[in-house]
């Protein structure tokens, strides 16, 4: 295959307690997560493009080629449940405690269309005894679909990634706003050093005050600290201070207000307040590649959950900065249409094909360059944006540009009446 399964899956699949096999239709192994490797004692990269077979002589092939034709033909998933399926493959590394009873086998097409499979792992716990349990016969041990367990995992799976993603947006913010108060803070240390020889100077001419024997004494002494000069700079120095420690209380109070990851409640806030805490703490991304216009309409208190928006406008803004070769413009525009309110981030980047931009939502699809992008960030933004039950919509043409905007109610519905449809 010339697209590597791993780009796509390896990062959700390395945080699930799952072990997660990748197989060609010819059932060759083209990718396995960290826990395989432990249990088999072999690596991902001495076994990549070699057959299941060859790699695990002792398994249980016959029977993984059943299901393997089975989930081509009917298109779906096939479960393989009880103690059969820890004879399908036998893994001589697995923790003695670990019973890995069940297998699930997925059918998926890759990038290129290739027909590939999926073999997820993982412990059946709690369930009936062998005595306890009805004989099933083949076809229903086969098609039986048991995945409780596995949906609970893979969902505090889906949970653990989506805060990464939110992690990793706090170390990207931190990068930048360090650098962002590392400037003011900068110059305030060295107007200090200047003011500390500046009051030394002064201290002198006020103490000289009691020593010297006649006025121009003193008179002498001031024009050879050059007082004229000192008095003058010392108030730009004062002044220019002042201005760096008001940058940097910007800058604290535009992170006090993104920071609130783990706020939940929604509640009435001022949208543009959050879009310019933002753009604050996303400046040092934004400032070396774009211009940012602000358009803003006139906008009503909207009820939400502040942080999460803000979470939303930073991935656009974001986005926006990476998708600009060389130096552009980024406009960020809000209004409100009836019970509605919508913002959205414009830029004149290189654009979206059209052909993808179905899929520029789904959790690790990512058009960066890889180790630049991890695809969760649409992902987790789509899922903010249902979450207050809005919508979000992208518009984009290559060569010219991507618009996002969002759309979001004023107030939350009541989940017992219609709440309508944002327009169209």
């Amino acid at each position: 295959m010339d697209s590597s399964p791993s780009e796509l899956i390896s990062a959700w699949a390395e945080h699930i307690d799952i072990g997660v096999i990748l197989l060609d239709q010819k059932l060759n192994i083209l990718y396995w997560n960290a826990l395989v490797s432990r249990w088999s004692g072999t690596s991902l990269q001495q076994a990549r493009q070699q057959p299941f077979s060859d790699v695990f002589p002792e398994a249980d092939a016959t029977s993984l080629q059943q299901m393997a034709s089975t989930a081509h033909s009917n298109g779906r998933h096939v479960h393989r449940h009880g103690n059969n399926a820890r004879d399908l493959l036998q893994l001589p590394y697995l923790q003695a405690d670990r019973m890995l009873q069940d297998a699930l086998l997925l059918p998926f097409h890759s990038a290129d269309g290739q027909a590939c499979l999926g073999l997820l792992l993982y412990d059946a716990t709690n369930q009936e005894s062998a005595s306890d349990k009805p004989t099933a016969t083949p076809d229903e041990l086969i098609d039986e679909v048991k995945p409780e367990q596995l949906i609970r995992k893979l969902e505090k799976a889906n949970a653990q990634l989506l805060q990464s993603e939110k992690l990793a947006a706090i170390g990207q913010l931190a990068a930048g706003v360090a650098h962002e108060i590392n400037n003011p803070i900068g110059y305030v240390f060295s107007n200090l050093k200047t003011l500390t020889g500046y009051v030394n100077d002064l201290l002198r001419i006020v103490d000289s005050v009691d020593t010297v024997s006649s006025l121009e004494d003193l008179q002498q002494l001031k024009r050879s600290l050059d007082y004229d000069y000192i008095r003058n700079d010392v108030e730009a120095l004062i002044h220019e201070s002042g201005d760096g420690i008001e940058r940097v209380k910007k800058i604290i109070m535009a992170l006090k207000d993104f920071s609130h990851i783990e706020e939940e409640a929604f509640h009435a806030a001022d949208l543009h307040r959050g879009l310019d805490s933002t753009l604050n703490l996303v400046n040092n991304e934004l400032k070396y590649k774009a211009d940012v216009i602000k358009a803003y309409g006139e906008l009503p208190a909207v009820e939400c959950i502040p942080s999460q928006i803000n979470q939303v406008a930073m991935n656009l803004l974001i986005n926006a900065a990476h998708a600009i070769e060389g130096f552009g413009r980024i406009t960020v525009r809000t209004g409100h249409e009836g019970g509605w309110v919508w913002l959205e981030v414009e830029d004149n980047g290189k654009g979206i094909e059209p052909r993808i931009l179905h899929r520029i939502y789904e959790p690790f699809f990512t058009t960066k360059p890889v180790g630049k992008g991890t695809g969760l960030g649409l992902a987790l933004s789509y899922n903010i944006v249902q979450k207050h039950n809005g919508r979000i919509e992208a518009f984009s043409q290559p060569g010219i540009g991507t618009r996002f905007r969002i759309w979001l109610p004023i107030q939350q519905p009541d989940p017992a009446k219609s709440s309508g449809a944002p327009p169209a």
